[in-house]
This record gives C-alpha cells, structure tokens and sequence, in this order.
C-alpha cells in the first residue's frame, strides 16, 4: 500500500527573512500588550489571592502522554522535533482564553498548548539550556486579529471586562452563543461572536487546535494542526455539554472521558507553499488546503489517567508554563502576532512565579514530570 507521502506534491517555499515585515511602531504595540496582561494579572492577584496566567488561566485538564514521530516522512517534513522517528513525554494541557477564571457557562475558545521533553538541538532565546519544545495552539484555523496592533486593540477589550461580575458575563454569553448559533446558519462568521463569549457550549475535547499563527518549520513555513484521530474523541465533535450550574462542566467532562480509556491525536503540518494566499504578516488568514493540506507528522497517545483533582495535576499546572518561543530554533514563531507574544508570555509566567514563590520547572525527562513532591507522596 502507497505511503501517504508518496502521493505529496506539494513543494513548500523556502523562509527568507523578506516574508516578515516589522510593522510600524511594532515596539509599542507590544509593550502595550505586555502592559494589558499586567493590568489583567494585577486584577486577578488580588481576585484570587495568587497569580494566574495573563490568558488561559482556567484549565480543564492536565494530561501526560507521549509524541510518537511518525516513520518515513519525506525531507520536507522531517525538521526540527519531527526529523526522526522517535517518542518524546509529552503534557497537554487544555483551557479557555480568557486571564480570569470563570464559570463554564461563560463560553469562549478553547486552546491546547503541549509539551513535549527530551528535544535536542539549537535553542531559541530564552529556552537555552532546555530540551523541551512547546505548541501553542487553539480552536480556530487563523488568529482572531490580523497584526500586532489588531491584537493589542482586542486585548483592551478583553482586560477592561476581567473584572465585570460573572453573572453578566453569563447572561452576555447566552445572548452570544444563540446570536452566532444564527449567524453561523445563515452562512455568517461567527469568529468575533465566539471570542466575547459566544463559542458553543460544547465537548472540548470534540475540537481540533490548530498554531494559527505560523512557525518555522526547519528551512520551510508552516502552520500546526493537532486534530482527535480515535473514535471515541472523534464523536465528541460539536457534542452539547451542558453548563448551567456546573461551574466546571469541561473539567468534569474531560475527567469522565480519562477515568474510562486514553485517546490519540494526530498533529499534522500545512508548509507554505503560496505566498500571496499564505501570508506571514497577516495571522487571520486561513490557508488553504487545497494549496498545501494538513499531512501528518506525529502520533500524541494519552492513557487513561487522572485529568484533574489530583495533586500531581494541580502541580503540573502551576509549575509548567507554556509559550509559543520556547523550544528549538527550527520551530520559531514567525509574524507580527507571534513577535509580541514573547514578551508578554515572559512577563505572565514572571509575574506569575513571583507572586505564587513557585519557580516554573521545565522537565528534562518522564520521570521529572510524574516525580511528585513530599507532599504528595504523603497524601
């Protein structure tokens, strides 16, 4: 039978630095957007009494794994963390946007962000040292905002309602999800609806991530997607979970789904093959896939575990931080959205160790993940 690969025509534009243009007071911007994620933290530190992150805050489940590469892929897709076939442990952790923590009923996108141990090679700024690579991703094919300034705009939005009651937040959210319900019938994009609050309130782990954004993908350009291969994932898709009164309706869902089996995801790769349809500067753009679809270069397996409740989780996700520059130089980040983004990662995770006393750990192996704590081992 014919490897996939064997059928892949595709022939990926090689990185020169002219695809990335910086944009006009690009400086600015993102010291503007590291200023609203401190205004975000700071209001959440005294909600809270401890530090959260700036975005994601509300995790619905830690889970641990591994990251199979597959075997055969062509030289093009070979690069970077997938040039050989060989398993990393990985941790996923899946979330919902927002810098507060909020009941379930309060709707919005989703993100996985992964991290995978034992990766060798040239390291981006701020990660020497390390042998982890990080991937960032979220439930849409392109990003919310087109550049950096965008971003920064729709971050003021977000950091003046961090503080607005929930039960507004709420009652805002219904209103949302059946006006984009409508929208989306009528053939609409329900894309701004969903970022305020009006994302379906469905299975998280029903939906496929994707980088949005693009990354180097070794001397090419690409874009990740990770996307449920095994059927009991693949029904939850657009699967109603119901929210009212369930507080922490995904975190039950996902530790149901985990206390019964594992499950598998497959992460593929678009490599850029148009520049003029596959932009760089331009993160709202989708690419398309009859250009350069989605092929896949690893396997992610997840056993049946604890999702979350237990020390080891709740350790896990106070000491992990995950950030789109962290991990190999094959791997980095590329545009205007994911260059603001390192600063303003750096400050969250930060801010974050210095008001919890908690240093962020980045793992140099398995056993350094599941090793628990004193504490734990008493429990």
């Amino acid at each position: 039978m014919p490897s996939i690969y064997e059928k892949l025509s595709i022939r990926p534009v090689p990185y020169d630095p002219a695809f990335e243009i910086e944009e006009e007071n690009e400086k600015e911007t993102a010291e503007g957007i590291v200023a609203e994620m401190r205004r975000i933290i700071e209001i959440t530190e005294k909600d809270y009494g401890r530090g959260v992150r700036t975005v994601h805050a509300k995790a619905h489940g830690i889970l641990t794994g591994r990251l199979d590469v597959l075997p055969g892929l062509p030289k093009e897709l070979a690069q970077g963390a997938f040039a050989e076939p060989k398993s990393y442990p990985a941790v996923l952790r899946f979330s919902t946007n927002p810098g507060d923590i909020l009941d379930d009923a309060v709707s919005v996108p989703r993100g996985l962000a992964m991290k995978i141990v034992g990766v060798e090679g040239e390291r981006l700024p701020g990660s020497e040292g390390d042998v982890t690579q990080d991937f960032v991703t979220a439930n849409g094919p392109a990003f919310v905002a087109p550049t950096a300034a965008a971003f920064l705009q729709s971050l003021k939005l977000l950091s003046r309602t961090t503080d607005t009651p929930q039960a507004l937040k709420k009652g805002l959210s219904a209103v949302l999800r059946g006006v984009g319900a409508a929208v989306e019938a009528a053939g609409g994009d329900a894309t701004p609806l969903k970022a305020l609050g009006g994302h379906p309130a469905t299975h998280i782990l029903g939906e496929t991530f994707f980088s949005q954004a693009p990354l180097l993908f070794g001397p090419y350009m690409g874009k990740i997607r990770i996307a449920p291969v095994t059927e009991r994932l693949k029904a939850l898709k657009d699967q109603p979970v119901q929210v009212a009164g369930r507080p922490d309706a995904l975190r039950e869902e996902v530790a149901k789904i985990f206390s019964e089996g594992g499950g598998e995801w497959e992460l593929s790769v678009q490599l850029l093959t148009d520049p003029e349809t596959m932009p760089i500067e331009d993160a709202s753009v989708v690419w398309p896939e009859d250009k350069s679809p989605y092929v896949p270069v690893a396997r992610i397996v997840v056993g049946r575990q604890t999702s979350w409740g237990e020390k080891r989780t709740e350790r896990l996700d106070e000491e992990l931080a995950f950030a789109p520059w962290h991990g190999l130089a094959a791997h980095r980040p590329l545009g205007s959205v994911m260059r603001v983004r390192k600063p303003a990662y750096e400050m969250s995770s930060t801010e974050r160790r210095r008001f919890n006393g908690c240093p962020m750990h980045e793992p140099a192996s398995a056993a350094e993940i599941d090793a628990p704590k004193a504490e734990e081992r008493a429990a």
